[in-house]
């Protein structure tokens, strides 16, 4: 019961970042089916972010993500976090070849894939493709 009510209110909170219209910028979040379908059908900014804690190369997308997430306020980007050493059912669905895998969709088309990439201005640019609002 407990979890349920977590996982509504963690629903909750996801929802009310979208309906505020990036007032709260990129949030990160651990994988949730519910919030990950309802993301979807809104037509959300969605980053599949498969880590592993050990993963230096991890270690490096994330600096990029936290420095994305200072230099666009206004994204409206939801990183998904899954974990390659035990969600593996969810790495195999988003055929995620190793940890670093990054998947990005904007409700439900993927728009980018990418496997250990760590260059800041590539992954700028594949977010900023679906993230950022244009004027």
């Amino acid at each position: 019961m407990i979890a349920y009510s977590l996982r509504a209110l963690l629903l909750v909170f996801t929802l009310f970042i979208i309906a505020t219209n990036g007032q709260a910028a990129v949030t990160k979040q651990a994988f949730d089916e519910t919030v990950f379908a309802q993301l979807q059908e809104d037509g959300a900014a969605i980053l599949v972010d498969v880590k592993a804690t050990w993963c230096s190369t991890c270690a490096k997308q994330k600096k990029i993500l936290e420095a994305y997430a200072k230099a666009r306020p206004d994204s409206k980007l939801v990183i998904l976090e899954v974990d390659f050493d035990d969600q593996k059912d969810l790495v195999k669905r988003f055929k995620a070849p190793r940890q670093s895998t990054l998947v990005l969709f904007s409700g439900k088309e993927r728009r980018w894939f990418s496997v250990a990439e760590t260059r800041k201005d590539k992954i700028f640019a594949a977010l900023d493709q679906v993230s950022v609002t244009k004027k």
